[in-house]
């Protein structure tokens, strides 16, 4: 690719996505404290399963892919964001920008097939209870997880592909952190290829796992009815924290596509706020779903406060 005449050298971009955004401290407070919730939050999922070998199961370990997932897409844009609206530090250097970048997408990635693979231990726990632990095994769950990561690495590998050999003549970027369009946009090209490529690769993996997870939820439904009414009590239960934490991921991102598909116009703070909503409403509200909707996980929590004796 020959270099466009007026391009520049990159060594670091500017992040200009809150440069008119007011009361950046108040936001970047905001910002802190629901990124270190959602860590502590998740960190002591992972930690009541690894401690606990009672929780040694495929659906718990799959909660701790989730929530590795969750820290990973908050921890890729967070600390970039909490860095420029109270430290002021509003630079990133080209090589850390493209790494936060490939972490953002594939943790999104991530999320998309972390939530796939749960309907599928829902699935086979509901219509083979019998067979589940021997269908579902925990080297199988981890190695279908393990094909999962390798699978969103390579999907999102694309990104960075496109990226390095663009010439650029911009080193600002208009958004908040670094991420596939913000980054396409500082190009002396036009960015229309590169985003209806990676719009595609995109829609594939959205609507093929939603609609994965939909098939997976019509199957289940379709035992409910066959189900007495104790046993469908039962089996939608199992499933409530699944189909909570599903559609706190997928309502924001579909809020998005909506109002972008009618061709409404949001202000760079109304897109911010989407964003920044989209990414830290799942990964906070995950963890508290699977800790007070999950029987085994909530006694473990409970246990641990009454444990706690009051100072007398």
């Amino acid at each position: 690719m020959n270099l466009h005449n007026g391009s520049i050298q990159i060594t670091e971009f500017v992040i200009g996505g809150f440069e008119e955004v007011g009361r950046q401290m108040e936001i970047g407070l905001v910002i802190l404290i629901v990124y270190v919730l959602l860590m502590l939050a998740n960190t002591l999922n992972i930690v009541f399963v690894i401690l606990d070998k009672k929780l040694h199961k495929p659906m718990y370990l799959l909660i701790c892919n989730l929530a590795v997932v969750d820290m990973l897409y908050s921890t890729s844009s967070c600390p970039t964001m909490i860095g420029v609206l109270l430290a002021g530090v509003n630079t990133i250097s080209y090589a850390a920008c493209l790494i936060q970048m490939f972490s953002f997408q594939v943790a999104e990635t991530m999320e998309l097939f972390a939530l796939a693979v749960m309907a599928f231990d829902r699935l086979i726990a509901i219509s083979f209870p019998l067979r589940y632990h021997s269908i579902l095994t925990n080297v199988r769950t981890i190695a279908i997880t393990y094909f999962l990561w390798v699978a969103a690495c390579g999907f999102v590998t694309l990104m960075p592909v496109l990226l390095i050999p663009m010439p650029y003549c911009f080193n600002r970027l208009r958004y908040s952190f670094c991420d596939f369009p913000a980054v396409a946009r500082t190009s002396c090209l036009n960015p229309s290829y590169y985003f209806n490529l990676a719009t595609i690769v995109w829609f594939f993996l959205l609507f093929f796992t939603f609609g994965f997870i939909c098939i997976s939820y019509v199957w289940i439904m379709s035992v409910v009815l066959r189900s007495s009414k104790n046993d469908s009590r039962k089996v939608l239960s199992t499933c409530f924290s699944h189909m909570l934490v599903v559609a706190c991921y997928y309502v924001p991102l579909f809020v998005r596509i909506v109002f972008t598909r009618i061709g409404l116009v949001l202000t760079l703070e109304e897109r911010q706020g989407l964003m920044i909503g989209a990414i830290l409403g799942p990964s906070l509200l995950n963890p508290f779903v699977y800790c007070l909707t999950t029987k085994e996980i909530k006694n473990k929590l409970f246990g641990i406060f009454k444990k706690v004796k009051p100072i007398q």
